[in-house]
Order: C-alpha cells, then sequence, then structure tokens
C-alpha cells in the first residue's frame, strides 16, 4: 500500500468515527420515548434518522462497493426517504432504539473491514475514496438534521457547548467589501468529494457588486422589525407578502418579546436574543424583504461563491475563503463545536480574499438563486441526490452552518430548501450593484446599523 492509499484510509476511517461519535452524541442523550417520538411533522423522529444513515451506508459501502448481501432487505423501504414523507414516519414499523444502535454498529464494523481491503482506484465509485466520503458526508448532513429536531424538541436541556468568544476587530470592520467584476470558475471538477450539484467547473461572467461583510444581525434584523418591516407590503414580493399573512410571521421562529427585550429558545434554554450574532431561523422571504427594506438585495449564487473563492492575485477559484487547506477553528464556526453562531465579524483567519468574514460556518446563507443544475451537469451516482430537485421551488443556501462538519462543506457546496423554511439555521448577508449610488442608501443603512 502506498503512503496516499494508506493517509486516504486513515482519513476515510477517521471522518467515519468522527460521524458515528456526533450521531451517538445527539441520541445517547435523550431515552427511547424521546427518541422515537416525532417533535415536529417537518422531522422525522430520531430513531428513523439513526437506521436511515445505517441503511444509506449498507446499501452504498457493503452493498454496492462491497458486493455483499443485504442484512436486513425488509427494511429497505421503512427508510428509504422518498417512500415516506417525514410526517409519516412515526406510523411505521421502524427498528426500536436498540436495534437501530445495533444494526448501526454492525453495519459500520464491516463497512471498516471493507476499508482494509478495497482498493480505492478500481471504479469511478471508489476513486479518491468518493463512496466512503459521501457516506461520511451524509451522516453528517442527518447529524445536522437531527440537532435541529433538538431545537424543535420541546423539554429542558439536553446538549451543551461551550459559547464563542467576541470578535475582537468587529467594530473596525467596514460595512460592506467590493467585489470585482469579471470572470471565474465555479464549481468543481476536481474536488474528489465534491457531490454531482457542485460539478463541474465552469466559467460565469460576474459584474462588480458590493457584499456585508458579515452575515445581517440580530441587531440589525430588530431594527427591521422595528420599523414595521412585517407590517408593510411594500418591501416583500407577492408571494412572500402572502406567506407572511398566512403563515403570521412578525419575527425569526423561536423569537419572542418578553418585557421590551426579544427572548429566543435555543437547545431548551430561553435567552436573550444576543445582538451581535447573524440572525438565523428566518425564511428567504423574510431575508428578501429585509433587503429590499434595507436598499440592498440578496446576492445570487454566483455571486456568493465568487465573494468566497475567487482570489484576484492569481485569478483562480480557492477550495475555501482562506485558501485551500482544510479549516480548523481558527478559520470557521463548524462541526456543533457551539451551539450557536459566532459573533459577526468573528474568525479573521477564515476572511475571503474579497474581505468577507465567515462565509464558511455560521448560518447557511440565503441567495436570489433558484437551485438549477450548472452547465453539463450529469446526475451522479444518483439522479434523487440533486437531480429531482432542481426548478424554481427550491432556493439555493450557502456556506454552512455552526452544525455542519467540515467535511460536508466547502466553497463549492450547494444546500437548496423551500422558501418557506424557517428550521433550518439560515440566515443572510446583503448585496447590491456598484453602480448603485451610495448616497442614496445613507437612511437604509442607518436602519440596517440599529441596535436592538
Amino acid at each position: 500500500m502506498t503512503a496516499h492509499a494508506e493517509a486516504l484510509r486513515e482519513r476515510i476511517a477517521g471522518e467515519l468515527v468522527a460521524a458515528r461519535a456526533r450521531t451517538s452524541g445527539l441520541t445517547d442523550c435523550l431515552d427511547d420515548a424521546e427518541l422515537v417520538r416525532q417533535h415536529s411533522p417537518l422531522m422525522s423522529p430520531l430513531v428513523w434518522d439513526l437506521a436511515h444513515i445505517a441503511n444509506q451506508e449498507e446499501m452504498w459501502l457493503l452493498r454496492a462497493v462491497g458486493g455483499r448481501e443485504p442484512m436486513h432487505p425488509e427494511i429497505d423501504t421503512l427508510y428509504d426517504a422518498f417512500e415516506h414523507p417525514r410526517s409519516a414516519r412515526p406510523t411505521l414499523p421502524l427498528l426500536p432504539p436498540a436495534d437501530a444502535r445495533r444494526y448501526a454498529s454492525e453495519v459500520r464494523g464491516r463497512v471498516l473491514d471493507l476499508l482494509d481491503t478495497t482498493p480505492l482506484t478500481d471504479s469511478r465509485l471508489v476513486t479518491g475514496g468518493f463512496a466512503f466520503g459521501m457516506i461520511a458526508q451524509h451522516e453528517q448532513q442527518h447529524d445536522e438534521t437531527m440537532l435541529i429536531t433538538h431545537q424543535l424538541r420541546r423539554g429542558g436541556q439536553a446538549l451543551s457547548a461551550p459559547p464563542p468568544g467576541p470578535a475582537a476587530d468587529a467594530l473596525s470592520l467596514p460595512p460592506e467589501v467590493l467585489v470585482a467584476g469579471g470572470p471565474f470558475t465555479m464549481g468543481t471538477s476536481s474536488e474528489p468529494w465534491a457531490l454531482d450539484n457542485e460539478r463541474p467547473a465552469h466559467p460565469v461572467d460576474v459584474a462588480p457588486f458590493f457584499l456585508d461583510t458579515t452575515p445581517v444581525t440580530n441587531a440589525a434584523y430588530a431594527a427591521f422589525i422595528a420599523a414595521g418591516g412585517y407590517e408593510e407590503q411594500r418591501w416583500w414580493s407577492q408571494a412572500g407578502w402572502e406567506h407572511r399573512q398566512q403563515a403570521s410571521l412578525s419575527a425569526p421562529l423561536f423569537w419572542r418579546r418578553e418585557g421590551g427585550q426579544w427572548m429566543r429558545t435555543r437547545f431548551g434554554i430561553v435567552e436573550p436574543v444576543p445582538s451581535a450574532e447573524p440572525v438565523m431561523h428566518v425564511c428567504w422571504y423574510e431575508a428578501d424583504a429585509y433587503a429590499r427594506w434595507a436598499g440592498r438585495r440578496l446576492p445570487t449564487e454566483a455571486e456568493w461563491e465568487k465573494a468566497a473563492r475567487f482570489d484576484p492575485a492569481t485569478g483562480l477559484s480557492r477550495r475555501y475563503p482562506w485558501g485551500d487547506g482544510e479549516p480548523d477553528h481558527h478559520h470557521a464556526n463548524l462541526g456543533q463545536r457551539h451551539l450557536q453562531p459566532a459573533p459577526a465579524g468573528s474568525y479573521p483567519a477564515g476572511a475571503a480574499p474579497s474581505g468577507a468574514r465567515q462565509l464558511i460556518g455560521e448560518v447557511w446563507e440565503w441567495t436570489a438563486s433558484d437551485f438549477l443544475p450548472y452547465p453539463g451537469f450529469a446526475a451522479w451516482p444518483y439522479r434523487e441526490y440533486s437531480e429531482v430537485f432542481f426548478g424554481s421551488q427550491y432556493k439555493v443556501l450557502r456556506g454552512g452552518s455552526f452544525a455542519v462538519s467540515a467535511v460536508a462543506c466547502r466553497g463549492t457546496f450547494r444546500n437548496w430548501d423551500y422558501p418557506v423554511r424557517r428550521q433550518i439555521f439560515a440566515g443572510f448577508r446583503t448585496a447590491r450593484d456598484a453602480e448603485t449610488d451610495r448616497s442614496n442608501r445613507a437612511d437604509r443603512s442607518n436602519r440596517r446599523d440599529a441596535g436592538l
């Protein structure tokens, strides 16, 4: 075995073990009754996620890569995400928690044995360890989903993590950065574990624009609320206004007004809304309305990626805003290290060449773009990962959140959801065309900078 192959196997094993440790932490903290309960019709019972993770791992690694016979073929349809909507999953004959854990453990043991003996060059599915990396990403994505379920769960605190530190130079940052116009390479054709919707790399020409240096904060969003942003139809698209009325939106999800201040519920804790944190749990329509109120707009997906990846000094697109090196705790707030976003302006070491900060981690950022395929897109290794979701009904989110693992987050990674979704860890930042007359925006910029 070459040193490269050995290092790749070690990385794969490490990612699989890290994902399973996180899965265990999210499920071992609750009793069986909590695991089988559906805490929201928007989410699966946690025990379904647990067995689904194992079933996908068995199907793709033990069966597709290893050629093994199915361990429990009778449960495949129970854990097929396309067979049963989330709201119906509690009615299925799911594996009890102990059986789900036993199944997951048995699959994992066999997978690690398979990893030791599988040449990682025999087919496209295993070249570069793709199938193993896909499964590590899949588990971490479900870990984020399970963390969302924890946020929706009623009851006391079950999870804990240290809070992030303050942003030392946040007050000295400019409110926005200029991203130069011109072509750049969007997407990737070389990232070994990139998923199909990130491919292929292709040139995109972007006009110059200004982008918020950081995500929009709770303080700025509270100013929008105080100014009557939810009551004035002129700030909302027609579809957004209809949804605002139908859903009775008046503040981000989990916010409420108490004693003259905004409070929020965060993983079972009720606390004052931190003014400096990026706003979170807002839907696309709310983000779009805020941007209109501020005299700005949401960035397109291409604008977001250029701001995050393009290095004008080299003319190349980086893997991450800070470069090609893997993220660590100096670069971004990832991996559930904290159970909340860090204050806006944190992580100067993770800044992009454009000067924008926190483009990776903190909150998923809504963009103006629909979820569509790139030119030359080819579904692989299965249509249901991306292709069946393409269309105008989904909006693209970029950047990841504090709940995203580094293995499932990079400068090319694309997320998508319905524009009404608020339970996800999503926020946004705004943009404007470089030709916009700044003097016409001064009063609304003052509104954005107002405090809680």
